[in-house]
């Protein structure tokens, strides 16, 4: 069985790394680079950087930023944020980037996923998912796995017509290497991850699935690894802050019967 995967996600604002809740009330948690080296040093598996505001003038100094990472770090590492065609993901996997994330470019014109996977390889397109449960929430908060989850363009705040299920299955047809779900209902909340429906994604999908939004305990962690199915999973403040060292998180998994790398 392929070990699960743990990624720390650094959202990138003006340079500097910010977390917020339920995608606003943004919040500075320091420099990319020193975390990024201190979570390569800690054990994690992969990192994620994500250019929140993605804008025009903001793509060169997100380049520059790239060429430092990974001359600094010695993980494998995704980027996102304002990738829109092949010469977005080129500039960026010629600065040294591993992965490259693209979500609301696939969603406005699906053959973008086509494209990546035919010049660069399957194992380079990550597609990112937002998604909101709008209705059938639990009495406990949590949004229902017969919910109605509508994915989001534009760092969440744009809805759209497609559901999350089916077009997830639209991206694993279309030979993306993995995809990257994000609950907004879960973000930053620190409840647990949409487990229920991070296991129909999983079940019904043939590539790997990282569970994104909910993270607020080691529990949680287990939870999405042994009933949401998730192949990875990727959080923001709890490692940032200093809530859960990644040392720590792997020798509890482990402790609960999931495979991680030491």
């Amino acid at each position: 069985m392929l070990a699960k995967r743990i990624i720390p996600c650094l959202d990138i604002k003006d340079g500097q790394t910010v977390k917020g809740t339920n995608f606003v009330n943004l919040r500075q948690a320091g420099d990319p680079i020193e975390l990024g080296k201190a979570y390569s040093e800690a054990g994690a598996d992969e990192l994620v950087y994500l250019d929140i505001t993605a804008s025009h003038e903001g793509r060169k100094t997100f380049t520059e930023l790239v060429g430092r990472i990974a001359r600094e770090i010695n993980i494998p590492f995704t980027v996102g944020g304002g990738i829109n065609e092949l010469k977005d993901v080129d500039r960026l996997l010629n600065a040294g980037a591993d992965k490259v994330s693209i979500n609301s470019a696939a969603l406005r014109r699906p053959e973008l996923i086509d494209e990546i996977v035919k010049n660069f390889g399957s194992q380079v397109c990550v597609v990112a998912i937002d998604a909101k449960c709008d209705d059938m929430i639990h009495p406990a908060g949590h949004p229902d796995i017969d919910g109605t989850w509508t994915c989001y363009m534009n760092g969440g705040r744009v809805p759209t017509e497609r559901n999350l299920f089916e077009w997830a299955q639209e991206v694993n047809e279309r030979g993306a290497g993995e995809i990257l779900f994000t609950s907004m209902n879960h973000d930053g909340v620190k409840n647990g991850y949409a487990d229920c429906a991070l296991r129909k994604l999983s079940d019904n999908l043939t590539i790997p699935v990282i569970a994104s939004g909910g993270a607020g305990s080691r529990e949680h962690f287990r939870d999405t690894f042994i009933n949401g199915h998730s192949d990875a999973a990727l959080a923001a403040s709890v490692f940032h802050f200093g809530e859960i060292p990644i040392p720590e998180l792997k020798k509890y998994l482990i402790s609960e019967g999931v495979n991680v790398r030491i």
